[in-house]
């Protein structure tokens, strides 16, 4: 009988040896890696906010610290810049735009609502082709747009009228809203739906009962982003108004001129338009998190 050689590879058994275990990085490294990656993260978003924080600074400075070259650093902390900003009749152009805001807002979030349910928890043959015409809306650009935009609202004297920038601001973001919100539609479970409907609740019930509880970060996320692209709005505001509907961006083009200083006086103009974006987001920081994380996780 021949005489069996096992190879190196091979135990008494015939069965391969376990493998390596995998090598784990030490706690140190992966707390130095850690700390790395905070760092990276902190620099990158301190970049990003720079700006906006210069601007903040510039606006508490007198023109001529504000000119100076190189910066000026320290300086003596004044008001003055946010007094001339307010002696200026900032108020009309604010009352504008928080109207045209929240009313374009409101009218987006109650029209596109049922739109999104439709196309995605009660889907049609053609849904495809109605989601593809509503985005093919923002494919135009809107300067391509704003000649026959003009021509009409004159001839139906609404120029200078904020319910123009109403329902412009409106149609501006229906379609991303149908978009946004058919994405939160679809992570709702259908058993809810069925649960619903053999308890006997209607259609509008299910929306409103079912429904629309558990959409609601995302239908918060949604009106945030409206109310940011409405706010920020001027190709609009700036050709179809004049003196009774302009907005707060039109009223920030007044402080660039050819003389004389008005740096300052700018960045103060653009940190109270800043200021109720930035509040609101504050406000609905918990909801907007959630929204833009709905389904993420399953």
């Amino acid at each position: 009988m021949a005489e069996q050689t096992l190879s190196p590879t091979t135990t008494g058994s015939g069965a391969a040896p376990a493998a390596d275990p995998p090598r784990i990085k030490p706690k140190k490294q992966r707390r130095t890696g850690n700390a790395l990656l905070g760092v990276l993260a902190w620099i990158v978003g301190i970049g990003f906010f720079f700006p906006i924080l210069w601007m903040v600074l510039t606006a508490f400075k007198q023109e001529a610290d504000a000119y100076t070259s190189p910066p000026k650093l320290f300086f003596t902390p004044t008001l003055d810049q946010f007094s001339e900003v307010f002696s200026s009749g900032i108020g009309p152009y604010l009352l504008n735009s928080v109207f045209a805001t929240l009313m374009s807002t409101v009218l987006v979030v109650l029209l596109a609502t049922p739109a999104a349910y439709a196309v995605s928890l009660r889907p049609v043959k053609k849904t495809q082709d109605v989601l593809f015409f509503f985005i093919s809306t923002k494919m135009l650009p809107v300067v391509a747009a704003i000649v026959p935009i003009y021509v009409v609202v004159n001839y139906i004297g609404m120029l200078d009228n904020v319910w123009t920038l109403v329902v412009l601001y409106t149609a501006m973001n229906l379609p991303i809203a149908v978009w946004m919100m058919r994405s939160f539609f679809q992570e709702v479970p259908k058993e809810l739906l069925e649960a619903a409907s053999m308890d006997g609740a209607s259609l509008f019930r299910s929306l409103r009962e079912v429904v629309l509880p558990v959409v609601s970060p995302g239908m918060a996320a949604t009106a945030l982003i409206c109310v940011i692209f409405s706010w920020n709005e001027f190709f609009f505001a700036v050709n179809l108004t004049a003196s009774q509907a302009a907005t707060v961006p039109v009223f920030l083009v007044g402080f660039i001129t050819s003389e004389g200083l008005y740096f300052a006086k700018l960045c103060a103009a653009a940190t109270m338009a800043a200021l109720p974006v930035v509040i609101a987001g504050w406000v609905a920081q918990n909801k907007l998190v959630q929204g833009l994380s709905f389904g993420a996780v399953k």
